[in-house]
């Protein structure tokens, strides 16, 4: 199984049941810009990524962008629909991608054959919902610069002594998961960078020292 270096998250499967549940499903691949779930659409089914990365997301009717998170493989979605409803946000691949797709029918019957990864959807779905209810505060109680400074840190890894975001994020990809404009974006972290709290290696953010608690 194809594993892309730092992306396995605390939500990706075990690579043996993993190929077993992916063998349940259809292997589908697509070419970066694919939106592969449009939000309201009906759901049956969840996705199993093998490779490459999604990014799933919302757009308003105003047209603005908010990010939700950035997957990889190992890792699945859609998970939310699977009681009947519709697709509670789209999802686009980011770079080629493949997934396995397993039917709701099929699912049932592989959790019944294999209760660990019933234990793993359980697990999952109560750390989205700590993200959403933690996502929703920080909108509601901080400012731009503090959900930033949150976003920084929790996407971080100590790397050589020093924190490191663990993916490459634009401006633009930063303003869109903090809900804010790329251009306060850009103006926190160039002020940040100038007091030298943070800098930037091989195009991924670093946290030189710790964030200031306000600016």
């Amino acid at each position: 199984m194809e594993k892309t270096k730092g992306l396995a998250s605390v939500d990706a499967i075990d690579d043996d049941v993993l190929l077993r549940i992916a063998e349940a499903g259809q292997v589908r691949r697509y070419p970066p810009g694919s939106v592969i779930i449009n939000e309201g659409e009906p759901g049956d089914s969840i996705f199993i990524i093998l490779a490459g990365r999604v990014k799933v997301y919302s757009i308003s009717q105003a047209g603005r962008e908010v990010v939700y998170s950035i997957l990889g493989p190992g890792e699945y979605l859609g998970e939310l629909s699977l009681d009947g409803g519709t697709r509670a946000a789209s999802v686009m691949t980011v770079e080629p991608t493949s997934c396995s797709v397993v039917y709701a029918e099929d699912l049932r019957e592989f959790m019944r054959d294999y209760p660990e990864f019933a234990s793993h959807l359980v697990i999952k779905l109560i750390r989205l919902i700590r993200r959403s209810t933690i996502r929703i505060k920080s909108l509601a109680l901080m400012d731009v610069y503090g959900r930033i400074a949150e976003l920084l840190t929790t996407e971080s890894d100590i790397e050589g002594g020093v924190r490191k975001m663990r993916e490459r994020y634009t401006h633009q990809d930063i303003a869109d998961r903090v809900g804010s404009s790329r251009e306060m974006v850009s103006k926190i972290l160039k002020d940040l960078a100038r007091g030298g709290y943070i800098c930037v290696d091989a195009k991924r953010i670093v946290i030189q020292r710790k964030l200031p608690e306000a600016w």
